[in-house]
């Protein structure tokens, strides 16, 4: 059984896993990569362990930034949304990602988004002013264990301003706003306008799967106010808790002990260093530290990952050569622990430090587990 966060995730019939997804207006950087290749070996571990999987990894291609970054283009902002979209896909095929059970994009999901306001205003969760629609967010930062000052200024950073003087609540967040001319925007009885962010993910998520999900995995950044936000709406529309069973946060990748962000100018983008370096030894840089944990880049590592991706390759042949089928003998205790490795937390050194020791099946289950092959 898979453990996530420590907590034990058991799952009868299939696991229902959603991707937080990228807002296509730039290429794809290692911050990206680190989220959504640690998603893929959650995914690869459960179904090793013989699970069924779904994974449904969304699109945010409606959001001001992305319609800026379009604007200064001197694209339509969907046109420019779909360009990025092609890159990031192939990049995701080039670190091996595997492709995703659902792919939906919020563009196609604005009427979720409007019948998920108009259900939160009838159920008294959501009210209405001025053509927007405003969730009701007390309690939503204690909840999530946010101090004041902390919410505030993270909610200020993606774009939920606290002194919008249309909001009853400081915390209080839009999931449908006013469209002005030149913005992206869609008939509602409330007005033209377009999605909020939180919404957006909350309605696609529920229309794939239901009121609730197994595994939710997205960026540690990401935990509040979106991810918050996101399980907070779907809880009050439902009535069903939690939203979901386990989260994987996937700590941010840092350079200098800054986060990398196009707006600190600090950006290392995977296709760069796939032209260099072994797609394995890329994704064994990524997985070089445990997932929730926040991460330096340094190009160094690289050259480290790459020695430590021979070695594994030598370990697996020290005995002999791979067989499938009838042919495969029975699985080794070293094998055995390794899986319990990856099994528990998704404890990937340990796994890789056994691979190495015990060589041979064990060190092939891993590199096949882990796509490093």
């Amino acid at each position: 059984m898979l453990t996530i966060g420590r907590r034990p995730l058991p799952v009868v019939g299939r696991a229902r896993m959603y991707v937080c997804g990228i807002t296509p207006y730039d290429t794809t950087h290692l911050g990206h990569a680190r989220t959504f290749v640690w998603a893929d070996v959650a995914v690869r571990v459960l179904r090793h362990a013989g699970v069924p999987v779904e994974v449904c990894r969304n699109v945010t291609d409606v959001d001001d930034v992305l319609t800026s970054a379009a604007r200064r283009a001197g694209s339509p902002y969907d046109s420019f949304a779909a360009v990025q979209q092609f890159y990031f896909d192939r990049d995701m095929a080039a670190l091996r990602v595997h492709p995703v059970t659902y792919e939906p994009r919020a563009h196609t999901y604005v009427p979720q988004v409007v019948a998920l306001a108009r259900a939160l205003l009838e159920l008294g969760h959501a009210y209405e002013r001025d053509g927007a629609v405003y969730f009701r967010g007390s309690g939503v930062r204690e909840r999530a264990g946010i101090g004041a000052e902390e919410a505030a200024r993270l909610m200020a950073e993606f774009g939920d301003h606290q002194d919008d003087l249309r909001k009853d609540d400081p915390a209080d967040v839009a999931v449908w706003r006013p469209s002005a001319k030149g913005e992206p925007g869609w008939p509602s009885e409330w007005g033209e306008g377009r999605p909020g962010w939180h919404a957006e993910c909350a309605a696609m998520a529920m229309t794939t799967y239901g009121p609730a999900l197994d595994l939710h995995a997205g960026g540690a950044d990401l935990r509040f106010p979106h991810h918050a936000y996101e399980a907070a709406m779907a809880e009050a529309v439902t009535g069903v808790r939690p939203f979901a069973r386990a989260w994987l946060h996937v700590g941010v990748v840092r350079v200098d002990g800054a986060k990398m962000a196009k707006s600190a100018g600090n950006l290392v983008f995977t296709t760069d260093l796939l032209r260099h370096h072994p797609v394995g030894a890329v994704r064994l840089l990524l997985l070089g530290h445990p997932w929730a944990a926040d991460w330096d880049y340094r190009p160094d590592g690289l050259e480290e990952a790459a020695a430590r991706l021979e070695r594994l390759h030598r370990a697996a042949y020290r005995t002999a050569a791979y067989r499938t089928g009838a042919d495969r003998p029975a699985a080794s205790a070293g094998e055995r622990a390794a899986v319990r490795a990856l099994l528990d937390d998704l404890d990937v050194a340990t796994a890789l430090a056994i691979a190495e020791e015990e060589g041979g099946q064990a060190a092939r289950t891993v590199i096949a587990v882990l796509a490093l092959g």
